[in-house]
């Protein structure tokens, strides 16, 4: 039974708790309040990304996107809205989430500026040079570009070769775009899966002619591959660890264990990772 006093005592703590929390910096209600299972862009993810019969690669459904794009503003607002001081009080693998994060919901948001009338991420841009330089969104509290996401965050500073199978530039030659978000209680075995699907993908990677030919990612960003993340001092350590991807014969698996096959580099596909195309 509540008599006077114990009511006057239960609205004197509510009243202090409020009074305490309007002292309270905003960041520290940005990071309660931060959904870091990302369930709005997993389900936007979940409703218009579809692995390839193979599962090793995946389009997107732009058209989808586009008809969601409220869904998806709503999201990028919320990635937006993080200050640096929350962020920089987030574990490693929730800071690596959210960019990867930030990475591909921006990229699907630039190519739906120009969709349907686009067949290359590339043309956006000056110069069809793509957009990677433009500063189209804000992040971490200033205006950013998605390399600034990628090569002056994810690379150098958490220096994990894998991340090259998390972002996607919205192409068919890219490591596939998840189905699903990136979180930071499934972040490592996310990435291994997402190398293990690219490395099996034979029209990127595969072993023919007597060589091994891989995707020029791996040429583009070779110093990722030499810095001996996991035992990976150089590429042909990477092509050991995925035999078993890039060619079904054991004598080629052999081979590429032993390290004694050349590599060469494939032409990049730069069309559009389109749904319908």
């Amino acid at each position: 039974m509540n008599t006077p006093m114990t009511i006057r005592r239960q609205t004197l703590c509510l009243l202090a708790a409020y009074a305490g929390a309007a002292f309270l910096p905003l960041g520290a209600f940005a990071q309660a309040g931060f959904d870091h299972q990302y369930a709005s862009w997993n389900a936007l993810l979940k409703k218009h990304v579809r692995w390839m019969a193979d599962g090793k690669q995946s389009r997107a459904n732009y058209k989808g996107f586009a008809a969601d794009r409220a869904a998806l503003k709503t999201v990028l607002d919320s990635l937006s809205a993080v200050p640096r001081a929350t962020f920089d009080g987030w574990s490693r693998p929730q800071q690596m989430a959210f960019l990867i994060n930030a990475y591909n919901a921006f990229t699907v948001e630039v190519i739906l500026t120009k969709y349907p009338n686009i067949q290359s991420i590339k043309e956006l841009g000056l110069f069809n040079r793509g957009p990677w330089k433009n500063e189209f969104f804000t992040l971490l509290g200033a205006p950013r570009h998605l390399d600034w996401v990628e090569h002056e965050q994810l690379r150098p500073i958490y220096k994990d070769p894998r991340i090259h199978a998390g972002v996607n530039c919205a192409s068919i030659g890219c490591p596939a775009l998840r189905d699903e978000a990136f979180t930071a209680d499934k972040l490592d075995a996310q990435l291994d899966d997402g190398m293990k699907r690219f490395m099996g993908d034979r029209t990127r990677n595969r072993v023919k002619g007597g060589e091994v030919q891989i995707n020029n990612i791996f040429k583009w960003f070779k110093e990722d591959f030499n810095s001996g993340y996991r035992g990976i001092n150089k590429i042909e350590d990477l092509l050991a660890q995925h035999a078993e991807q890039l060619t079904d014969k054991p004598d080629e698996q052999a081979a590429l264990r032993a390290k004694t096959l050349p590599v060469s580099y494939l032409d990049y596909d730069w069309s559009l990772n389109d749904v319908g195309r």
